[in-house]
């Protein structure tokens, strides 16, 4: 079976570790990327849909960046256990029609002895904002490393 470091049991060092990389790979808004840490029957809750399994993950993603243009996120680690971690995030975007949100919200996340992730149960919020109150205005793909978290942005 594939394994994807860093392994639990997560250390504070490792549980950062792992939030950096989930951030990382949203932002590349590659489903076959994201997908990839995953287990084939990961079980997922996102807002009122309920994806299982890799393949509807990749499909849920798909729709999801088809709608939320420029996607941006940061995400914070919030606590961890062994094989848990749960973080807060925040993500900016546009619909089609150029009218901008902040989407705000928390994930719990479950992982297996490899390091893929079994559970995922996201809460999110959207809330309208004007694109002069936009706060993530790195080029698309990774955060910059010297660019503000959500705790040195106030979110």
């Amino acid at each position: 079976m594939d394994t994807k470091p860093p392994l639990p049991p997560f250390t504070p060092e490792t549980a950062l570790q792992k939030v950096r990389m989930a951030e990382d790979a949203w932002n590349s808004r590659d489903p076959d990327r994201v997908v990839q840490v995953y287990t084939e029957d990961t079980i997922w809750r996102n807002r009122s849909e309920f994806p299982r399994g890799r393949e509807q993950v990749r499909e849920f993603l798909q729709r999801k960046w088809a709608k939320e243009l420029d996607y941006r996120l940061i995400k914070e680690l919030w606590a961890y256990t062994e094989n848990r971690i749960a973080v807060r995030f925040a993500y900016e975007w546009h619909d089609e029609a150029g009218n901008w949100f902040r989407s705000y919200g928390n994930e719990n996340w479950e992982f297996n002895e490899y390091g893929l992730m079994q559970r995922r149960f996201a809460s999110i919020n959207d809330m309208a904002i004007k694109e002069s109150e936009r706060l993530f205005h790195w080029p698309l793909g990774r955060r910059p490393d010297g660019h503000p978290g959500l705790s040195e942005l106030d979110l």
